[in-house]
């Protein structure tokens, strides 16, 4: 059997793994998230909104619809693969993948294709739930599927990386909690850094949601705080420097081997 074929034999197990562990409960995993998203969709756009009027020149539901959609595919995507790696490390399970013939590589993205799975699952019953209370047609799809995917692979790296750190679950709570949840309402999910004062409106541009609720908001409206080409660029690279180095841990064994 050649290297290729053992790695794609394990690159499916895992993915499948990873896809009926979140599935079999999707009553915990998929449906809560998305009523959650369907919430601020209804009171930030519906009742909100009416008093707000247009943003960017469109009506603020519509205007923030892209955002609550890139909310549910990034805290999922993350939370996917920073709950299931924790547990294959906490059950020691993991040691086994890592003494098999399977490349680390494969490991890597047999997780982070759970991650993504789920995180665009979410995405997707909160579109569909977004169309039937916004006016959504997407202006470039090319642009909405890329930063959409990039940006789930990104957070499903992120929460691979957490998962490695964490010594136990109190851990895999405080990033989200006190990093990537005032990270996503700072990105300009619920308003445009246009109306923010100096230096506020700058210091906004060091936040990289910025860049990916921007972009998919380019893909589905048309309008974007920032040059979407740029935005597509910072992702990927923060993408590529994930990867490598979340993959470089795994090689070093990081919070595994002791």
């Amino acid at each position: 059997m050649s290297t290729a074929h053992v790695g794609l034999v394990a690159f499916q197990t895992i993915l499948g793994k990873e896809i009926r562990r979140f599935t079999r409960i999707w009553t915990q995993t998929i449906l809560p998230p998305a009523i959650t998203m369907s919430l601020y969709l209804v009171i930030f756009g519906n009742l909100i909104g009416s008093r707000v009027g247009e943003m960017g020149g469109f009506p603020y539901m519509d205007y923030i619809a892209p955002g609550v959609i890139m909310m549910a595919v990034i805290t999922n995507s993350y939370s996917n693969v920073v709950s299931s790696f924790f547990g294959a490390r906490h059950q020691r399970f993991v040691e086994e993948m890592l003494i098999s013939p399977t490349p680390h590589a494969v490991i890597l993205l047999g997780y982070v294709g759970g991650g993504v799975t789920r995180g665009l699952a979410v995405g997707l019953v909160v579109t569909i739930v977004a169309m039937l209370l916004a006016d959504l047609q997407p202006h470039n799809l090319l642009i909405t599927v890329m930063v959409v995917f990039l940006t789930s692979v990104l957070f499903s790296l992120a929460g691979f990386i957490n998962a490695m750190y964490a010594k136990n679950f109190d851990d895999i709570a405080i990033v989200p909690t006190f990093v990537l949840t005032p990270l996503i309402y700072l990105g300009g999910v619920f308003y445009s850094i246009h109306l923010l004062p100096e230096p506020w409106q700058t210091l906004s541009r060091f936040n990289p949601i910025l860049y990916m609720v921007n972009g998919f908001r380019y893909g589905i409206l048309g309008v974007s705080d920032i040059p979407v080409f740029g935005a597509l660029a910072i992702i990927a690279v923060f993408v590529v420097a994930l990867f490598l180095y979340a993959l470089n841990m795994l090689n070093r064994g990081v919070g595994i081997r002791t």
